[in-house]
């Protein structure tokens, strides 16, 4: 017996190739287009500027395959919340699922929702952040916001529709955004000038901030690592969201071996994009244009170079593509978190329902209905601030958990391995400790403000199990 109103089960409809475009499509918005500017602010080289990039594609793709090894082992819907709930307990994964709803998925959805909306002001000005549209104390609202809430709220009612819909949207927007990408570079590596490249590589690791004038600032060793953690603020956040894959597992065909090789596949490929665009950067735009590109658009001051007047407009549609395909894909997996922690006792019982075409359509109505209240912040920097620290920390929890599952279940089936154990899942573990703690240090007011938000948490899981223990007892008495 079921109180799902629709279908009992998830349909299992999605294959490698969907995996691999959620991955890559969810990673894959607007960072790419917008954060070399803060990077080269803080760390004020090419040199450390391709470094960051590497960096933290190394933390990427080792994440990416130890939960190889956990989706193997779980191979349901809820990913990493499932993960955590299996080397844990309960509290720790409703932590990770309460931060996920109320700042890591939502927070995410908004910020791209609001570049998409700062782009597409390009094509269409009325929808500029700038046309405020109303105005009382300290709230605005500008065009550009209704836009952002308007794009969310299409994709969501899209993915009400059933898995297939979002899925065809999925891969036909992460092609069409690889193959522009993909363009994009080669045609940067043709417009290279030589003279900005030697300028920009000659003194390539003297590691400094630049300012918005053009003035520097040298900075001591611990300055430095404070440097580069703030840096990594944008590059994190650029390259986050690959899990994404692990909560659809649910509905994947094949889920012990799609689920993994989507994780290494998508993050490699994002990787090879993200490396390979900021080379470009570096070849066709002094360091100083890059760290003042006006709003942070680098990308839109490194079109104007390769192709001329006509690249604001590349950009702008390059990056309303990426956006919106990469909303699509946060939107489709993160509502079926919800449903597992429904399923659990821990969150709204509605999220745990289906509906008629097999998707939990309450969860991804409250998703974006949250989105939406963000996205009327406006502040995507801070966005990336609060969101950067608790992701980080939820990730490094899980890798550990490798270790704690290979003790506690240590014949379970594992039909992959985290590569590199237990070298490389320790050199992830190390390194994000070290990137939380200096982000506690040096960017210290939305990173405290996210981390708050997961201590709410505690009591609320407290308040939740209690009730959901007397609705229990309450049925078994009647």
């Amino acid at each position: 017996m079921t109180n799902d109103p629709g279908q009992s089960k998830m349909k299992h409809e999605l294959g490698l190739l969907d995996g691999t475009m959620l991955v890559a499509g969810s990673m894959i918005g607007s960072g790419i287009f917008i954060v070399a500017a803060d990077i080269v602010r803080n760390v004020g080289s090419a040199g450390w500027l391709i470094a960051i990039w590497l960096i933290t594609g190394f933390m990427t793709l080792t994440a990416a395959l130890s939960y190889g090894e956990l989706s193997g082992m779980f191979p349901k819907a809820g990913g990493q919340y499932v993960y955590l709930k299996e080397a844990y307990n309960k509290l720790i994964a409703f932590l990770y699922g309460w931060s996920f709803f109320a700042v890591i998925q939502t927070g995410t959805i908004a910020a791209v929702g609001v570049a998409f909306s700062k782009f597409t002001a390009y094509l269409i000005p009325a929808v500029s952040e700038d046309n405020i549209l109303f105005q009382t104390g300290f709230i605005k609202i500008s065009a550009a916001q209704l836009v952002s809430i308007g794009i969310i709220l299409i994709l969501t009612y899209i993915n009400t529709k059933g898995v297939k819909s979002g899925k065809i949207i999925q891969t036909t927007f992460t092609l069409t955004k690889l193959l522009s990408l993909f363009g994009l570079i080669a045609f940067g590596f043709m417009a290279f000038r030589g003279d900005v490249w030697h300028a920009n590589w000659t003194d390539a690791w003297h590691l400094h901030n630049l300012n918005k004038d053009g003035s520097f600032k040298e900075i001591g060793l611990g300055a430095a690592l404070g440097a580069i953690a703030a840096a990594m603020v944008g590059s994190i956040f650029s390259s986050d969201s690959w899990n994404n894959v692990t909560f659809i597992a649910g509905e994947m065909r094949n889920p012990k071996r799609d689920v993994a090789m989507s994780l290494f596949l998508g993050t490699m490929i994002v990787t090879i994009i993200y490396v390979s665009a900021n080379i470009v950067y570096t070849g066709v735009l002094p360091l100083h244009e890059i760290a003042t590109a006006e709003k942070d658009r680098v990308a839109v001051a490194a079109s104007h170079v390769i192709f001329g007047n006509i690249g604001t407009y590349v950009i702008a549609v390059m990056i309303m593509i990426s956006t919106f395909g990469c909303n699509n894909g946060l939107i489709l997996a993160g509502a079926r978190v919800y449903y597992t922690m429904a399923k659990d006792g821990l969150f709204f019982k509605r999220t745990g329902e289906l509906n008629k075409a097999s998707v939990p359509e309450f969860g991804l109505w409250i998703q974006a209905l949250l989105a939406s209240v963000l996205c009327l912040s406006g502040k995507y920097g801070d966005l990336l601030d609060m969101i950067s620290l608790v992701v980080v920390i939820f990730y490094v929890l899980t890798i550990i958990g490798i270790y704690i599952l290979r003790a506690k279940m240590p014949n379970a089936e594992r039909p992959y391995k985290a590569f590199g154990y237990p070298v490389l899942p320790a050199i992830y573990i190390l390194m994000g400790i070290a990137f939380c703690i200096l982000l506690l240090m040096y960017k210290s007011d939305y990173s405290i403000f996210g981390l708050g938000i997961v201590l709410i948490g505690i009591p609320i899981y407290y308040v939740t199990k209690g009730n959901a223990k007397n609705e229990d007892e309450a049925i078994n008495n009647s």
